[in-house]
């Protein structure tokens, strides 16, 4: 058992021969979070059901090799990335703002960290908070919404457009390969819409969030996740008291680009390069659940034109609403989140802010 600020984190009992290697660390495949709450957070990208072995020898057989994992012949998978580092929720005395951590579902397990701005008497006046569902970058196998860029991330998006967010831990691989995270997905997405009455299981939601008022965005395979959930709404309709206004994808992965062979090989499912979660078809895009769509890319970014053709796609689909495609130029894949000092990337929460609070 390991202390860290108050927060233990232990290591289930494993099989000795059961470990991946993040990076050059071999860990163990849970890393079991307790904090305040009666149920753990786990890091979704280790868990047990990971199949891994001890050792990675330099000389062993690489069967394939992709930009953030590469799989050997014996079944060993290396991720590509540093481990997921798990940053405490912690209020922010400077700024009022509030910060907690929930569990959505245990089984499978699907956890979230809540960003709750300061009330101040114009938020009273306007009565409830816009609500942003959040879903982080990932290449779907690394990093985490417990992490220390995410959580700055998203908690300077709450302050900056005042609004109540939901960032999730959705499931990576090889952990859970796909489509699990899009089921997790589906899954915060309903439990969002249960406090659209004011019963919901969480305080915050439903004294301060106003589900009239849904924005669903994400970054990267967040972003491609976003999709995902609003095509899904568009397909079976949307709860009752619950209205997407609009979806936010920043530097989104699609395919169609030439990077489709690693999303290929983690969903076990894939129907091939035109499977609609990794190209939409025109039908998906035409009943897209929301009013208002902005999609942002980098123009130093190798997925800009995953981006720019989506923008394009959802013009020529139908889809009623309006699209905004905005180009940060002399500007990097991720960098608003590794970045946020960046004048850049303050111009990106600015931009949020004022597409979440345009007038009709």
């Amino acid at each position: 058992m390991l202390r860290t600020k108050g927060i233990a984190l232990r290591f289930l009992k494993h099989p000795p021969e059961t470990f991946v290697r993040y990076n050059r660390t071999l860990l163990p495949p849970t890393l079991l979070i307790r904090n305040k709450l009666k149920q753990p957070l786990i890091l979704s990208s280790l868990t047990q059901h990971t199949k891994m072995v001890t050792t990675v020898q330099q000389n062993k057989e690489v069967t394939h090799q992709f930009p953030f994992f590469r799989v050997y012949k014996d079944g060993t998978i290396e991720i590509l990335r540093p481990p997921p580092t798990f940053l405490p929720p912690s209020d922010d005395l400077a700024t009022g703002l509030r910060i907690k951590d929930i569990v959505i579902s245990s089984d499978p397990p699907v956890s979230a960290r809540l960003f709750l701005p300061k009330i101040t008497d114009d938020t009273e006046n306007n009565k409830k908070l816009p609500v942003f569902l959040f879903f982080h970058g990932s290449g779907f196998c690394a990093r985490s919404a417990f992490s220390p860029e995410y959580s700055n991330h998203v908690a300077a998006v709450a302050n900056e457009a005042k609004v109540l967010a939901v960032s999730v831990e959705y499931a990576k691989f090889p952990a859970r390969p796909l489509p699990a995270c899009y089921d997790d997905a589906w899954t915060s997405f309903q439990w969002v819409a249960s406090h659209a009455d004011g019963t919901g299981p969480d305080p915050w939601l439903n004294e301060h969030g106003d589900l009239q008022r849904l924005f669903v965005a994400g970054s990267s395979a967040g972003g491609n996740i976003t999709h995902t959930v609003v095509n899904e709404v568009g397909r079976t309709g949307s709860p009752p008291g619950v209205k997407i206004v609009g979806e936010i994808l920043v530097h989104p992965f699609f395919g169609g680009i030439g990077d489709d062979d690693q999303w290929l090989y983690m969903c076990k499912d894939n129907k091939g390069p035109e499977d609609p979660r990794l190209k939409p078809t025109e039908e998906d895009l035409r009943r897209l659940a929301c009013e208002r769509v902005l999609v942002c890319v980098a123009e130093k970014d190798p997925l800009r034109p995953a981006g720019e053709n989506y923008v394009e796609a959802l013009k020529k689909s139908g889809w009623g609403g309006s699209v905004e495609l905005v180009v940060h130029w002399d500007f990097h894949h991720g960098q608003h989140v590794r970045e946020p000092d960046h004048e850049t990337s303050r111009e990106v929460l600015k931009k949020f802010a004022s597409f979440i609070h345009q007038q009709p």
